[in-house]
């Protein structure tokens, strides 16, 4: 056993003055990594099926405004459909571009694509330094053939600086500085046919919601009619005694005549 180490005041600030330090040097860190334009599904994004995705943009500037995103599609795996969602303050441009392979959707082939999607502040607009902003997307249909989709990004402030959210992760390498947004995708089942997981979860939530009502509902009258046959008898028991009451005291009349 070592003897116990003992500490003065001195030796003691030290040590929490390096604790501070230490924490202070992780959440610096944490901090930029997550102020990184992403790319989010809401629910699932399954293979084959289609998604609708939050492409989420903070302000990492103090000084300027986020005035534009320009988010391309992946050549290599190009979507037939591609919509995004308006945003009040915000210009939308959809670019398309011809495909070398037609693709297939719904019976009907599509001999081009969307190749990117620019949205743009209105003037004297854009997204303030502390606040994020999010660009929904519905795409369709997403590839079967690949885990992830790649989509590169390009931010532009109100001072003309532009960051491009376009480097790649490399496996086993460290995150590069500016890397490109990534939409994981997950393997279809039978019962989501590449749906997006909200449908499901929100028919499931319904159909519970439902159940629960339906079970209270159950309760409520069975509860109902629990008290009402309660207070039924609890009057027969009452006019049981007042009957027996009346004829008792009617026959002391007649003893007493």
């Amino acid at each position: 056993m070592f003897p116990a180490k003992k500490f003065s005041g001195s030796n003691l600030v030290r040590v929490t003055v390096a604790g501070g330090v230490a924490a202070s040097a992780v959440l610096l860190l944490a901090g930029p990594a997550s102020a990184h334009v992403s790319v989010q599904p809401l629910g699932v994004a399954a293979k084959g099926g289609s998604a609708i995705v939050n492409f989420k943009v903070p302000n990492e500037r103090d000084d300027a405004n986020t005035t534009q995103l320009e988010v391309n599609i992946p050549a290599d795996h190009p979507l037939a459909s591609v919509m995004p969602e308006p945003i009040p303050g915000w210009k939308i441009v959809v670019t398309k571009a011809k495909l070398a392979k037609p693709l297939e959707l719904h019976g009907s082939q599509i001999t081009e694509a969307v190749s990117k999607v620019t949205w743009t502040a209105n003037p004297g607009g854009g997204t303030p330094a502390g606040q994020f902003q999010l660009f929904p997307v519905s795409l369709s249909q997403l590839p079967e053939d690949t885990d992830q989709l790649v989509f590169k990004a390009i931010q532009t402030y109100s001072n003309k600086e532009v960051v491009r959210w376009i480097e790649e992760q490399k496996e086993g390498a460290a995150e590069p500085e500016n890397p490109a947004p990534v939409l994981k995708l997950t393997a279809a089942t039978e019962d989501e046919h590449g749906a997006p997981a909200t449908n499901a979860t929100a028919k499931s939530a319904a159909g519970g919601s439902e159940a629960h009502t339906t079970a209270k509902t159950e309760t409520a009258s069975g509860d109902t009619s629990d008290s009402t046959a309660r207070v039924l008898g609890v009057v027969g028991i009452v006019v049981g005694i007042a009957g027996v009451a009346f004829g008792v005291l009617a026959g002391r009349r007649r003893t007493t005549t």
